[in-house]
């Protein structure tokens, strides 16, 4: 529960809200609002499978009223309204109907959902029985042609304000072959798994983005093409210019472990404050060098910058110095005593 101004807002994860679509969803409307890019499309989809049923989706913003209340025609000297097949299956069955964007809608869109949100029908047609309605949305806040909602239409749904769990996210995640060098970084810095929508048209960090960054770099890798300049432009281009720093700031580090196992423990360390932005941009600057040497230049550099670096927690810096020292490094080290090997 969070507190907005004098107002009090109730919030959901996907989980909580997926659990009383399905409970009640055969009798209630549901509006799911959240920023964009949180997942509630997939969930709807999921929770539908799970009960046997067809999902149908109507996209808001991209139909006419007479998509939803169906044309006449004429039955004797009566007109009769034919509703559309996508909201209506000629079988009878029940389906789970989602309703995509619903706060973008025009008024004379959202009129005419009155009936269908409220009643379970359309003109003199009923929905089959156990059918699902279930719309979604963003918030005014998240500068997405959202509409004023109005309030017949608020008053005939069940709002659920969604929000992100980073826990529930990476079980997510880890189900669905999410790249682990995400995962780890989400789980380093859960603040980065969704970022406010920007006040200016560019890429931004939501649990959506970060989905199609993994598969973006499981692509590109497949084709042999990942080098450092494509991990680059997919990172910039997908999230957070800030969170894409960090992020190719942690890909680079556990490079270097991968090379040396022995640093896994300094990995953890380096990455714990990963939202120091203007270290992580120093420590990608060392990884430019492969090796020994990198492992050389953060002992060094690294650790000098450290200490010279104001703004930069000085327990974290002795964090940095003890793990150093479990490895037989410190500051005092010179290149050739890194290089000879440590004895046994």
């Amino acid at each position: 529960m969070t507190t907005e101004g004098e107002r009090i807002v109730e919030t959901v994860t996907l989980s909580q809200a997926k659990a009383l679509v399905e409970c009640a969803a055969q009798e209630q409307s549901f509006l799911l609002l959240s920023p964009p890019g949180v997942g509630k499309s997939d969930m709807i989809a999921q929770a539908a499978a799970e009960c046997g049923l067809e999902c149908r989706s109507l996209l808001g913003t991209q139909i006419a009223p007479e998509d939803v209340t169906g044309v006449p025609y004429i039955v004797g000297e009566r007109s009769v309204f034919c509703p559309p097949r996508v909201l209506l299956p000629e079988s009878g069955a029940p389906f789970c109907l989602f309703l995509d964007e619903l706060p973008a809608c025009a008024p004379d869109i959202q009129k005419a959902f009155y009936s269908l949100l409220l009643e379970r029908r359309l003109g003199e047609h009923p929905l089959p029985p156990g059918t699902w309605v279930v719309a979604a949305g963003n918030r005014t806040e998240d500068r997405a042609l959202v509409r004023t909602i109005s309030s017949a239409l608020v008053n005939r749904v069940v709002i659920l304000q969604i929000r992100v769990d980073v826990a529930e996210w990476l079980a997510w995640a880890k189900k669905n072959n999410i790249r682990r060098e995400i995962t780890a970084f989400i789980e380093e810095a859960p603040g980065a798994l969704l970022r406010p929508v920007p006040q200016t048209p560019e890429p931004f960090s939501t649990p959506r983005s970060w989905a199609s960054l993994s598969r973006a770099l499981d692509m590109v890798q497949q084709a042999g093409a990942l080098t450092d300049a494509a991990l680059q432009a997919l990172t910039l281009g997908r999230v957070s210019a800030q969170d894409a720093e960090l992020f190719i700031t942690a890909w680079q580090v556990s490079q270097v472990v991968g090379a040396h196992p022995g640093l896994a423990g300094l990995q953890s360390v380096l990455v714990k404050n990963v939202d120091q932005l203007d270290f992580s941009v120093r420590i990608c600057n060392v990884l430019e060098m492969e090796g020994i040497g990198t492992v050389f230049e953060l002992v060094q550099r690294t650790s000098e910058e450290l200490l010279t670096f104001r703004n930069f927690d000085k327990i974290h810096v002795q964090q940095v110095v003890e793990e150093l020292a479990k490895y037989g490094l410190n500051l005092g080290m010179t290149r050739q005593q890194i290089d000879t090997p440590r004895a046994t």
